[in-house]
């Protein structure tokens, strides 16, 4: 009897701090990555080595830099804007370091051929809209290829550089952008080129110098040896004629009035407030 009570005491203590205990372990906080992983192919876009190499260079870069970067397929988002889905995906599902809740989400929907980047906290900093154009032309066309793990790895390592630049105090914008390797490559050769003009002119020019025995002259028949050229006929023929015509003056038109050009673009992010209340900049396209 009393080993039966025993028992029920110790069943009955465990059960007071379950009871204790179970609210506070649940009132703990889960971080992002232990709720979802970086990478969400809900299409099914990727292979499963892909989704292992593209998971651990997002988990990679986000912990580096402690900025989130997150990318997500869908189906479709079942009559949602790609900015709101985007927006709220990366909101209630907890992502973002920090108090601020500093990230980068990259959403594609197969249904609606949509892609679209959103971007809170520090990243709004580091992603202008300026830089995600930028980032944009990089995945473009392997997005419209169907290349989707080439265009996930452009857009996480582009991010990796653009968080960087902008720790570096100089954020990549409008009067601030990578440069582009092909323009890269052609002030390069343009360069090299002139360089080795300049030599080869310094190199032909001392040539010039050394030869004693030749002298410019003043007219053709000067090259001649005197008497080994003798001409037995001599003829003028009319060639050409050379007519000079004058445009005939015409009065002058009056000065257009075009309108002037748009004021060119400040750079920046411009942003907006989610269904969270949190301000998220961004945008997207089509693909």
């Amino acid at each position: 009897m009393m080993r039966i009570w025993n028992k029920r005491l110790a069943g009955m203590l465990a059960a007071l701090l379950l009871a204790v205990v179970a609210p506070a372990i649940l009132a703990l906080p889960v971080s992002a990555a232990d709720d979802l992983p970086r990478l969400s192919d809900m299409a099914d876009l990727l292979s499963d080595s892909e989704e292992s190499e593209l998971s651990d260079l997002l988990d990679e870069i986000s912990e580096r830099q402690q900025v989130d970067i997150v990318v997500v397929t869908v189906e479709s988002m079942e009559g949602e804007t790609a900015e709101v889905y985007a927006d709220d995906f990366f909101d209630y599902n907890g992502y973002g370091f920090g108090d601020e809740r500093d990230g980068i989400l990259f959403l594609i929907s197969m249904a609606e051929r949509d892609w679209h980047i959103t971007t809170r906290g520090y990243g709004i900093t580091a992603v202008t809209d300026a830089g995600r154009e930028y980032i944009a032309e990089e995945f473009q066309f392997d997005l419209s290829e169907g290349e989707y793990a080439a265009a996930f790895t452009t857009f996480a390592n582009l991010c990796d550089d653009f968080i960087t630049q902008a720790k570096n105090g100089q954020p990549y914008d409008i009067d601030n952008m990578p440069t582009d390797p092909v323009t890269y490559f052609a002030g390069n050769f343009i360069l090299a080129f002139a360089i080795a003009f300049v030599i080869a002119l310094i190199a032909t020019g001392m040539m010039r110098l050394q030869l004693k025995s030749v002298f410019g002259q003043s007219t053709a028949s000067d090259y001649m040896k005197q008497g080994s050229l003798q001409l037995t006929k001599k003829n003028d023929l009319f060639l050409y004629k050379k007519v000079e015509r004058k445009k005939k003056e015409q009065e002058s038109k009056p000065v257009s009035t075009a309108p002037s050009s748009p004021p060119r673009p400040t750079g920046g992010s411009k942003t907006h407030i989610s269904s969270s209340g949190a301000k998220h900049g961004g945008g997207g396209g089509k693909f």
